[in-house]
């Protein structure tokens, strides 16, 4: 798919706020530094938003559904019947993305980009080409069209809800999506699956064991045609990948095409930002990493994205809880860049030079 759409390019950092916003920063009255990485916030969102005042008020969460094939040779604890149940939970505001979105003023965008659903999810909106990806572990997850479709489900998805946002916050559900998200990370980041697998929704260690071999065995047939690949990340999304890690690649390229960040949650969403970066590195720029998960892989994953988390507090839910739960602290960064007096302003002395 030489010249696709996700190969466009990604709007360009500002440098003139950057500059500005860390010159804002040393006349602050605090010492220089004294709040560490919330000072680097503010001067990173200012560089994405082009703004002197950086913003993170308006911040839609979308989170996208499907099912896994692969399901069927027990890698996960709960049945793929689960992913629309909770789908509906989403809807019905009952699931723990929904409660953080209601407590923090965040529109909720539920997106059905491959669920098992015969039907309308009432409260989603349906843009899937296929029910389910195949078993990754005995064929290609999905074809060149089914991949296609969603990614550009993922495009669709920041047009429709991200106009105007500060940035994005995606999340994901999907019943055991942790395994082609493993798949994905050992396939396009050199990661051996020894060490990578985790527990996901909650797997025992014989059953960790088995979903390690059932990933195994999906690399060793897939890995030599992914390598050779133009695209390797490509076409590891198509053979190993998900519908919605898919469809979450698709709309972080979106987003960084349109100059909007995007805060990326745990495990599943980096093995997302990670195919995204494959497709297009200019991504890489438009992407703020939320927390440190406790599924056994993830910390390894953002080292591969040389990403640093704001947050660890032993997460393993999914859904953009994560991100959701950091977005304060992107909020206050910018109240504290914005509203702070400078030592001129508020008759300080300021620290003299060394």
């Amino acid at each position: 798919m030489a010249g696709a759409w996700w190969s466009g390019d990604c709007a360009v950092l500002s440098r003139e706020h950057a500059e500005r916003a860390e010159a804002r920063q040393a006349c602050l009255t605090k010492p220089p530094g004294a709040l560490g990485r919330l000072e680097t916030l503010a001067v990173e969102l200012a560089a994405m938003q082009a703004r002197d005042r950086p913003r993170a008020a308006r911040v839609p969460v979308l989170l996208f559904a499907a099912d896994h094939g692969v399901v069927a040779q027990g890698v996960s604890a709960f049945p793929a019947e689960v992913t629309v149940q909770m789908l509906a939970n989403f809807a019905a505001g009952g699931a723990a993305i929904a409660v953080l979105a209601r407590e923090l003023g965040l529109p909720l965008h539920l997106r059905d980009v491959g669920t098992l659903a015969e039907g309308p999810v009432p409260g989603a909106t349906v843009d899937k080409p296929c029910r389910g990806t195949r078993d990754l572990s005995a064929e290609a997850a999905m074809d060149a069209v089914e991949v296609a479709h969603v990614l550009e489900a993922g495009r669709r998805a920041v047009d429709e809800a991200g106009q105007d946002a500060d940035l994005l916050l995606l999340g994901e559900m999907g019943i055991g999506n942790t395994t082609p998200a493993s798949a994905l990370a050992c396939a396009l980041a050199a990661l051996p699956a020894d060490g990578l697998v985790g527990a996901g929704t909650g797997l025992d260690d014989a059953r960790i064991e088995g979903k390690q071999r059932v990933i195994e065995r999906a690399l060793a047939l897939h890995g030599g045609a992914i390598a050779a690949a133009p695209t390797p990340a490509l076409e590891a999304l198509r053979r190993v990948g998900g519908l919605e890690i898919a469809a979450m690649a698709g709309a972080m390229v979106a987003a960084a095409q349109r100059g909007v960040p995007v805060l990326v949650d745990g495990f599943i969403v980096s093995a997302a930002a990670l195919v995204a970066v494959g497709l297009n590195p200019g991504v890489r720029d438009w992407l703020l990493f939320s927390h440190c998960s406790a599924e056994r892989g993830h910390a390894r994953l953002l080292e591969a994205l040389d990403a640093t988390p704001l947050l660890r507090l032993d997460l393993r839910l999914g859904e953009g809880s994560g991100a959701a739960l950091a977005l304060p602290l992107l909020r206050l960064a910018c109240a504290l860049h914005n509203d702070m007096a400078t030592f001129e302003e508020a008759a300080v002395a300021g620290a003299s030079p060394a």
